[in-house]
């Protein structure tokens, strides 16, 4: 049975009442009200966890610092190399729970990997973005497994695989 300390600061669907706090952070983690299926496939509210938005900003802060579009003298695979084991890292510790909201995240990354694009392939590419993010998503498809983010289904093309 849970203590009454632990169920005052719970809300989800069967605790209808006004709560003062109803969600929480702890160790990058945002636990809050979300939707969750159960296992007939009916939806309802549950108290569960996500990576935080805090812990959102600090990746965010961590790809910036990479400056992806300066490092045109570097190919794709390089990049990969460079920044796979951070990025798996994040997907390994943050990927655990809600999984979606990590996906909608790790897209960015494609962004940043299409300015890259951009300035790796000036002639072809400056100021075309939309044919710079269709380069990037033919070569997802022929190797998907490039970068980590990619296996986890966040791919430039915009087609999630594995995405829950």
């Amino acid at each position: 049975m849970r203590s009454p300390r632990a169920t005052r600061h719970r809300k989800d669907d069967r605790r209808r009442g006004a709560f003062e706090h109803t969600s929480f952070t702890f160790l990058g983690y945002e636990f809050r009200p979300r939707l969750a299926k159960n296992r007939h496939g009916k939806h309802f509210v549950s108290f569960l966890p996500a990576v935080s938005t805090d812990a959102m900003r600090a990746m965010g802060a961590e790809i910036r610092s990479w400056h992806l579009a300066r490092r045109s003298d570097k190919s794709l695979d390089d990049l990969a190399r460079m920044f796979n084991s951070i990025v798996q890292g994040w997907i390994n510790y943050y990927g655990r729970f809600y999984k979606s909201r990590l996906l909608y995240f790790l897209r960015r990354l494609n962004n940043h990997l299409v300015r890259w694009v951009c300035r790796k392939y000036k002639q072809r590419l400056r100021n075309r973005e939309r044919r710079a993010m269709a380069w990037l998503a033919e070569i997802a498809r022929r190797s998907p497994r490039l970068f980590a983010h990619w296996r986890l289904g966040a791919r430039p093309d915009g087609w999630a695989m594995g995405a829950g």
